[in-house]
């Protein structure tokens, strides 16, 4: 019950930020209703378009934020209609569940600071003393690897406060997985994954947590998705890239570092963003992926979510460049309906046409 009150709170005051619906309340008497649960990376846009399409067809959206551990349980365990998940599950693991995903919708996965004097992408890091705060080496703001990527930059003689997730989380997986590929260090004693071994630190449960403990935490650092950044006003930080420029986190960061996927030829839509060459890019951007059961019990139910997500490729582009996610690309979403077509059958027939 602590759980489903917390859960509740933090919608709630995502929607007094936002403005969005995500079928709570009085909506729930509404009889056409899909469910779904997971990450909360892409938890601001399925808000806001849920709010949308509730207004034009009356179709509600209940989704649980929950993380993309937990949207892949459930969708493996059939308690939902859909699961999302922002650490994409490679074909074997589909194939052995029944299981297809897809791309929905592509963001950043930045980092955030509270120092005082410190605005936003004022602080300067790289991957290799970014990895080093969170293996705990590193332990004061002015130490001298933070100061040597800043100089000119006033930094507090001020202990490092290192926040991340306490759940399973493919914002941890895009996190971890961008380290893992930049330190060897971390890469020996931590690894990638939805859930690590933390070697210092607190955790706070979704995206939402983490937000709330740096806004608590003076000398506080964590990671989230860009959206919870700008709606709570943290400082982000700039980090090097592959090509060795210090770039803040943008949408045109985010749109370089995704222009390299090649989603025609990746199997079961399996795809990793982190790390990619460009300039200008941003180096831990990700996708967010749905999942679906390739059998459907329920032919009419399994029509309404494709027809939702079908609405979203078509209509939730602006929705979501508001938001500074980075959506789909048309001949990307082409790809998705027409996996859709041959992949999801209920008793032998087509689902979605």
């Amino acid at each position: 019950m602590k759980t489903n009150l917390c859960l509740a709170a933090a919608l709630a005051l995502f929607m007094a930020f936002s403005g969005g619906w995500l079928g709570t309340g009085a909506a729930l008497a509404q009889t056409t209703a899909i469910t779904g649960a997971g990450a909360s990376f892409p938890y601001p846009i399925y808000a806001r378009w849920a709010d949308e399409y509730h207004k034009q067809t009356g179709v509600q959206l209940n989704y649980q934020s929950i993380g993309s551990g937990g949207g892949i349980q459930q969708i493996k365990a059939k308690t939902v209609d859909f699961g999302a998940s922002d650490a994409p599950l490679k074909k074997e693991e589909l194939d052995a569940a029944g299981l297809v995903q897809w791309p929905m919708i592509m963001g950043g996965v930045v980092v955030v600071v509270n120092l005082p004097g410190v605005g936003a992408d004022q602080l300067k890091l790289d991957g290799i003393v970014l990895a080093d705060i969170f293996l705990g080496k590193i332990k004061k703001w002015n130490d001298p690897a933070i100061a040597a990527l800043n100089p000119g930059q006033k930094l507090p003689a001020l202990g490092i406060s290192v926040v991340h997730r306490a759940d399973g989380s493919g914002t941890t997986w895009l996190f971890t997985n961008y380290l893992d590929k930049v330190s060897p260090d971390w890469r020996a004693k931590v690894g990638c994954n939805k859930e690590v071994a933390w070697p210092v630190g607190m955790g706070g449960k979704g995206n939402e947590g983490v937000t709330a403990y740096v806004q608590k935490v003076k000398g506080g650092i964590g990671y989230v998705e860009y959206a919870y950044a700008v709606q709570n006003k943290l400082a982000t930080v700039q980090l090097k890239n592959r090509a060795g420029k210090m770039i803040s986190p943008t949408m045109e960061a985010f749109q370089e570092a995704s222009a390299s996927a090649d989603w025609q030829n990746a199997p079961g839509f399996y795809m990793v963003l982190t790390d990619q060459p460009g300039e200008k890019s941003w180096p831990i951007t990700g996708a967010s992926f749905i999942l679906m059961h390739r059998e459907q019990a329920d032919a009419a139910k399994a029509r309404q979510v494709l027809k939702f997500f079908d609405w979203c490729f078509t209509n939730g582009d602006a929705a979501a460049k508001k938001l500074d996610y980075v959506p789909m690309p048309k001949n990307v979403s082409e790809l998705v309906r027409s996996m859709w077509k041959s992949d999801i059958r209920a008793a032998g027939a087509n689902v979605f046409n």
